[in-house]
């Protein structure tokens, strides 16, 4: 079991407001599943995301993720686990726009401290799976939408983490160039990685084998 979240709920509070944004949320991903998280605005989907990938923290309930309750962790503690067991690809690439796609790749390493010899090769290897170690030394503003998404899956895959988690990561680009990208996911995917896809798209969705409806903060359906 990779993921198990029991009775997990998030309620955010606003002033003297409580809004509930997660309720008595129970839900078990095993390791090398690809599942898709699906719901409107407002139906928790970004919150269960930010949970899952260790970015906020349950108000109630647990979260264990690779045998460890992150539910208690410090602030440090958790951003260990981020950089050890989560690989994160966003909607809109998040890299360094100075930094070529080597050195951008390489980040994760930097930040836990693998030698520099060690780290370019890594990174060029995490390059070339996503088919693009021809532009390691170009710049964000120099790669496509499509090229800059290849660049932050490889960074995604830099650590072998224990999962990749994408928020919407077709979101900036056309159709052609975001089937192109899933196409990388189910690659991955069928080699043993976990991918968990955030999306409010139904073809995004279908590329995956599991599909997660959220409403108003509760899980619909799981099939």
């Amino acid at each position: 079991m990779l993921i198990k979240l029991e009775q997990v709920s998030k309620i955010y509070k606003l002033g003297e407001i409580e809004v509930p944004a997660l309720i008595d949320t129970n839900l078990q991903i095993e390791k090398s599943e690809y599942v898709a998280i699906m719901g409107p605005s407002g139906s928790g989907k970004s919150t269960l995301m930010n949970i899952i990938g260790c970015l906020d923290v349950v108000t109630e309930g647990r979260y264990i993720l690779n045998d460890r309750d992150v539910s208690s962790m410090s602030d440090d503690e958790l951003a260990r686990i981020r950089n050890r067991e989560i690989g994160f690809v966003f909607q809109t690439f998040n890299l360094l726009p100075r930094a070529n796609a080597l050195h951008n790749v390489e980040l994760p390493l930097i930040y836990n401290g693998t030698p520099r010899a060690q780290r370019r090769e890594l990174a060029l290897q995490a390059l070339d799976n996503v088919g693009l170690a021809e532009r390691a030394f170009h710049k964000p503003n120099e790669l496509s939408g499509g090229q800059r998404q290849r660049v932050a899956i490889a960074r995604a895959l830099i650590n072998n983490p224990s999962l990749i988690l994408a928020d919407e990561p077709t979101g900036n680009l056309d159709s052609k160039t975001g089937e192109e990208i899933m196409e990388i996911f189910e690659r991955l995917n069928n080699a043993g990685n976990t991918i968990i896809v955030v999306t409010h798209e139904e073809h995004i969705a279908k590329h995956s084998k599991r599909i997660i409806r959220l409403l108003d903060g509760r899980i619909i359906s799981d099939a």
